[in-house]
């Protein structure tokens, strides 16, 4: 069994408008954009990451914006709800702050003993606020959001499936412990973990499944400390039978992708170096910060993407 994964790293999300995508996660929700650069893969595209004063890995929500990209449509086979973690009392302040920005899809419920508001992103994301009695983790302050009431993290993210069975058995060897069953869903925890710790499988055998498009989990990653416990853990996977990457780099974090039996692509990502490689604290998310092979066609690049608020 795998012991070096302590939680969710981040989670990687595709959106339609990336202007739409910015000020949502940094004035409704209030998390501070901490990394403005592009998809590795196709620089004509915005990668923006969005969480805590630094990036912590536990915190950082980041997202794909394709101009005009299709909605996706909601099934199994995905990660379908995004788990944030606000402190308890809060979620009335939560309530009204969303409606005020015109969030949709506002509901609120109980899931395991807590407290829930769920709602949706703005290409339909399901995305929702957990209230968390323990989370010493410090928030970053946005205008109008006191610390009371601030997101600190994640608290995890629920996967909706057909057959739960492998999916379960692989988190159970990368650490996660099975912990309670309400109704058609069951929850994993890493005890001990980086506050973004548990992992809500539901088994949905009559859903048809998911298209991917804007408001979609592109895959969600998992946190190791550094490159070593990295190596070991792919080592680990490739010996039970999966396929993995090669490792890669991903400038502010190394990287490691696997396609789940459910069929959630899944990143293992190290805590090392993180998003002030090449950024002062102060100033992160506020330059356009590019891969080396690209920096030659800065201006080309720049031209062609849309400015974001500041």
């Amino acid at each position: 069994m795998i012991k070096d994964i302590k939680g969710l790293h981040h989670v990687t999300s595709m959106a339609s408008d990336a202007r739409e995508n910015n000020r949502f996660f940094t004035s409704a929700l209030g998390l501070r954009r901490v990394k403005k650069t592009v998809n590795f893969d196709d620089p004509s595209v915005y990668h923006l990451y969005y969480g805590d004063e630094n990036g912590t890995p536990g915190t950082v929500m980041t997202y794909f914006p394709f101009p005009h990209m299709m909605t996706g449509r909601p099934g199994v086979g995905e990660v379908s709800e995004t788990q944030f973690s606000i402190p308890r009392g809060s979620l009335a302040f939560w309530k009204d702050r969303l409606t005020a920005q015109g969030v949709v899809g506002l509901k609120t419920d109980t899931v395991f003993g807590a407290k829930r508001l769920r709602f949706a992103g703005p290409d339909g994301d399901g995305l929702a606020l957990i209230e968390t009695a323990e989370d010493a983790r410090a928030p970053w302050l946005a205008e109008g959001i006191s610390e009371d009431n601030a997101i600190r993290g994640f608290s995890g993210a629920r996967f909706d499936l057909h057959d739960t069975a492998a999916t379960s058995e692989l988190l159970q060897f990368m650490g996660y412990e099975r912990a309670e069953v309400e109704g058609d869903v069951t929850r994993f925890i890493i005890p001990g973990g980086n506050g973004a710790d548990t992992i809500d499988i539901a088994s949905l055998q009559k859903t048809p499944f998911a298209r991917q498009g804007a408001g979609s989990v592109h895959h969600i990653a998992f946190a190791v400390e550094n490159r070593e416990k990295q190596l070991e853990v792919r080592k680990a996977l490739m010996d039970t039978g999966y396929q993995v990457t090669p490792v890669i780099d991903r400038d502010y974090f190394w990287a490691i992708y696997f396609r789940t039996p459910g069929g959630i692509l899944f990143e293992i990502a190290t805590n090392e170096p993180g998003f002030d490689r090449d950024e002062d604290t102060a100033h992160l998310g506020e330059a356009l910060k590019l891969p080396s092979r690209y920096e030659a066609y800065r201006g080309q690049i720049e031209e062609n993407l849309v400015p974001l608020a500041a």
